[in-house]
């Protein structure tokens, strides 16, 4: 007898060789009726896995959410399968889970994959969960002779991976009807005990994909999927992609005249048409005017620097393939700066400081350029060339965590103005870093202290921190719940020692400063591009580049219209009067189509009674309103960002 260990501190004694699936038995029979996977020793395993003195098992059902991964890569499999049915020349290459879904590459020589392809291969994954198909983890022994059978199918993606795994204990991922196997993958798993437990899957769309995302390699076809435990969930999601379609930034530009990214210029550089100028300006009128309020020097730095601020740095030793080289002069190169950083930290170095002065806290709206890969650029979300609202702040040691506190505060006071809520992470150190590791653990240790002492609840994500400092971002959610990467906050021991950053300390002694990297919106291209789809294309009044319209009915009511505008223009307020030859009802919708929040409709009725006859964005007629009172009320609306919207 073995014993194993549970999570409620509890022990079960099983059998020597006895599987997860078996202690699932032991403990209850409806648990191992609803088994799917287990964790083993903090490790996601299958059921089918052998289990060993001492091993801490949790079984995991389908409540459990580690099992939804678990659940999609096992569909992957099944879509693979059905794939090669339909396709009988297909070969697989990989097909691994990713957030809300999974994907699987193949190369099909005699056919190209479109959507019309989809809902055949779904039909086909039916009948292969009808087929009650048992999955089963085998480990491969002889590697040759696995690797014989691949050539000889022509499974050249498979053989690849397998040569480079083979001293790796491969297995592979067997589906067995009735005991005879019908359909194999080389994968380490884990996998559902089989298809009985796939219930609710979507195909999504197909696109093209290089094997193992390397241009020089041949173009596979890929397909995108999901999968749930049940249809609710199911529905749910694909409601949710439908509403996310809707909100794309990039359709809604083309009829909101917002941005647009010529071939002429290049991909992933963006052209801000006068709309969306207007909404940057003023996110960046508040940037500017809350940074000052919370104590921060606002500085403007060159978009290039000479190679060896780079060398200092260690961005040519870690980051080289993310930046552009240019030839400046002979014999010397430049680099289009990536990050800000290097030159905040030499107009930090062009004074003394002493630690009566410290904090420092420096910001710039700073634009900076990074090679991505063309097939990764996506509208403003993925671009080259982007502005950071990018501060550092210099202190000394006991001032870190403070600091931390009053930006987590500062994130938290933007969020809430654009009515978003978000989650937190926390990344530790990369496996290359620059640094000492007692430095890093130093880091580490300050930035979970900060966030426990303010009470935030958070993720740990090892391993996932710059290559100068650990760091806490915040994943910020939309109106339909979808992540977006925005604030973060990185804690730096290491690039002050790498400039030879000092102040003086009490005692007169120089000291190394602790340096805090810092970003409230992240980039304003992507937090632009989320607050596109947060809010639909709706902004409020305060951001929206028309704030009203003014719809007269008729010619004749033209004077008393453009009165009304001057009123408006007068007070700041960015209105538009539609003076053309087009019914009402015509001029109406269109408004509503451009998203405007105010339409104001004026006739007889309304001249005689100095008024106007408000229609409100999303909630139609508003009443009959004084001009005057009208005015007061949008420009409380405006000046208070939305915070006061009762006229």
């Amino acid at each position: 007898m073995i014993k194993i260990n549970l999570p409620d501190g509890s022990s079960r004694e099983i059998e020597e060789n006895k599987t997860a699936e078996d202690l699932a038995g032991v403990i209850s029979e409806g648990l191992r009726k609803n088994a799917v996977a287990a964790e083993i020793n903090g490790e996601i395993k299958d059921l089918s896995t052998v289990l060993k003195n001492n091993d801490t098992v949790r079984i995991l059902t389908a409540k459990d959410p580690e099992s939804l991964e678990v659940l999609r890569h096992s569909t992957a499999h099944i879509m693979a399968q059905a794939v090669q049915r339909l396709f009988p020349n297909a070969k697989i290459a990989i097909g691994p889970t990713i957030e809300h879904g999974f994907y699987y590459d193949f190369d099909i020589p005699d056919h190209s994959l479109s959507i019309d392809d989809l809902p055949k291969i779904e039909e086909e994954m039916n009948r292969i969960i009808k087929e009650n198909q048992d999955f089963e983890r085998r480990e491969i022994k002889n590697v040759q002779e696995v690797l014989t059978d691949f050539r000889e199918k022509g499974e050249i993606y498979k053989t690849e991976l397998l040569m480079e795994y083979a001293q790796h204990n491969p297995t592979l991922y067997v589906c067995k009807v009735d005991g005879k196997e019908v359909w194999n993958d080389f994968c380490r798993g884990p996998h559902i005990p089989g298809t009985k437990f796939i219930k609710a899957f979507k195909l999504l769309s197909t696109a093209g994909a290089y094997w193992r995302g390397d241009e020089n390699n041949k173009m596979l076809q890929r397909i995108y999927a999901t999968a749930f435990w049940n249809k609710e969930d199911l529905k749910n999601y694909l409601h949710m992609l439908e509403e996310a379609e809707k909100r794309d930034h990039r359709k809604l530009s083309n009829r909101l005249d917002l941005f647009s990214i010529k071939e002429e210029v290049g991909p992933g550089l963006v052209l801000w048409h006068p709309n969306l100028a207007l909404i940057r300006e003023e996110i960046e009128n508040y940037w500017r005017t809350e940074h000052r309020k919370r104590g921060y020097v606002i500085v403007n730095t060159p978009h290039m620097a000479k190679k060896q601020l780079w060398d200092i740095s260690g961005h040519t030793e870690f980051y080289d393939d993310n930046m552009y080289y240019l030839n400046v002069e002979e014999d010397k190169d430049y680099v289009l700066k990536p990050m800000n950083c290097p030159f905040h930290m030499l107009i930090y170095k062009s004074r003394r400081h002493s630690y009566r002065n410290l904090p420092i806290r420096m910001a710039e709206l700073g634009t900076v350029y990074r090679k991505e890969r063309s097939g990764t650029l996506h509208g403003l979300s993925r671009v080259r060339g982007f502005t950071q609202d990018d501060a550092h702040i210099f202190c000394t040691p006991e001032q870190f965590i403070p600091e931390i506190h009053n930006i987590i505060e500062f994130v938290d006071d933007t969020l809430k103005l654009f009515d978003m809520t978000y989650e937190v992470e926390l990344s530790t150190r990369p496996d290359d870093f620059v640094g000492e590791l007692e430095n890093w653990n130093r880091a580490e240790a300050g930035l979970k202290e900060a966030l426990e002492q303010k009470g935030i609840e958070y993720e740990l994500n090892e391993g996932d921190g710059a290559f100068y400092g650990p760091k806490i971002d915040f994943k910020l959610k939309d109106a339909i719940g979808r992540t977006w990467q925005a604030a973060t906050i990185q804690l730096d021991f290491n690039l002050p020692v790498r400039f030879d950053l000092k102040y003086t300390d009490k005692d007169g002694s120089l000291q190394t400063p602790v340096m805090l990297h810092r970003v409230i919106f992240g980039s304003m291209e992507r937090f632009i591009g989320a607050l596109i789809e947060h809010y639909a294309g709706a902004f409020p009044a305060w951001l929206s580049p028309v704030q009203a319209i003014i719809v007269p009915i008729s010619d004749k009511h033209l004077d008393f219209a453009d009165s009304v505008y001057k009123k408006l223009k007068d007070e700041n307020i960015r209105v538009e009067l539609d003076d053309r030859s087009e019914s009402m009802n015509y001029k109406i919708r269109e408004a509503q189509n451009r998203k405007i929040p105010y339409m104001l409709v004026i006739g007889d009725k309304e001249i005689e009674a100095n008024s106007v006859a408000v229609r409100k964005r999303g909630k139609g007629q508003a009443g009959v309103v004084n001009i005057d009172k009208f005015v007061s009320g949008l420009k409380k609306e405006i000046d208070t960002r939305g915070k006061q919207e009762d006229n």
